[in-house]
């Protein structure tokens, strides 16, 4: 079975997959979070991985990266739609709203970040992490979906499982971070890694610690899940309308990624 688009997010998206045929997900790097969910999705071949697992039982810093990215790359997946659940640093990214990001910063630790980590050295540039043609064509869709989002946005990578203190949300506030997450960093550099495009879509769920001098409180879990189970047809919808959206062909530098980036001499 091969696939040309993989989605990776919550459970739900299951639903969105016709005449979907399960397969298991393993490779040199271990099993996947769960089985693929592999079908057709408005006439194209999709291959759809819960981040999480289907019961929600992985955490965060414990997700199987390499496995996931690894085992789309093996089906063939060329492209990769991402939901994320983020927490907003800025009054104006508000509760509700999507954000296609076009920046990441990595404030994790000790997460297989690399294929090339063993006997081959790589250096490979990513200054701009994400695919600029499907965020272009992600602003089409919720431009026709009439949906509030944001065409750009940092988000800042956490380890996780917990929330941030008050002063490490106002650190990264002050950096100029947008957003917040647990899980964009290392799914996204894996991906370019192997060349696949990567579009990341942050449903922001919460103002992450709260905005001093009003009455928003800090964040808690039950509260990210709620706005989250609100809002997740959003994602959906998103998803539903992007896919046919999609040229066939790649119009982006994406699959050259890694092109002089490998320094061992063979």
């Amino acid at each position: 079975m091969t696939a040309e688009i993989g989605i990776i997010g919550g459970s739900g998206f299951y639903s969105l997959i016709e005449g979907a045929r399960s397969e298991s997900a393993a490779s040199e790097y271990g099993s996947a979070s769960d089985a693929l969910s592999i079908g057709r999705m408005s006439g194209r071949d999709v291959a759809f991985l819960p981040r999480h697992g289907t019961m929600h039982t992985i955490p965060p810093h414990k997700v199987p990266y390499r496995a996931n990215i690894d085992s789309m790359s093996k089906l063939g997946v060329e492209r990769i739609l991402a939901t994320n659940a983020v927490g907003s640093l800025k009054e104006d990214y508000r509760p509700g709203e999507l954000v296609l990001f076009d920046q990441f910063f990595n404030a994790t630790n000790g997460r297989s970040d690399t294929f090339y980590d063993k006997d081959i050295v790589a250096h490979m540039s990513i200054a701009e992490p994400y695919c600029p043609e499907l965020r272009s064509v992600a602003a089409e869709a919720l431009d026709k979906l009439g949906y509030p989002y944001h065409k750009a946005g940092t988000v800042v990578v956490i380890n996780g499982p917990r929330f941030s203190t008050k002063s490490e949300s106002r650190f990264f506030a002050r950096q100029g971070f947008e957003t917040i997450n647990m899980t964009q960093y290392p799914e996204v550099v894996l991906a370019r890694e192997k060349g696949i495009c990567y579009l990341g879509i942050g449903l922001v769920t919460d103002y992450d610690v709260g905005l001093e001098g009003t009455s928003i409180r800090p964040v808690t879990a039950e509260q990210v899940m709620k706005t989250f189970a609100e809002n997740v047809e959003k994602a959906k919808r998103l998803v539903s309308e992007l896919v046919p959206m999609i040229p066939k062909n790649r119009g982006c530098n994406c699959s050259r990624s890694m092109d002089g980036a490998i320094q061992t001499r063979k």
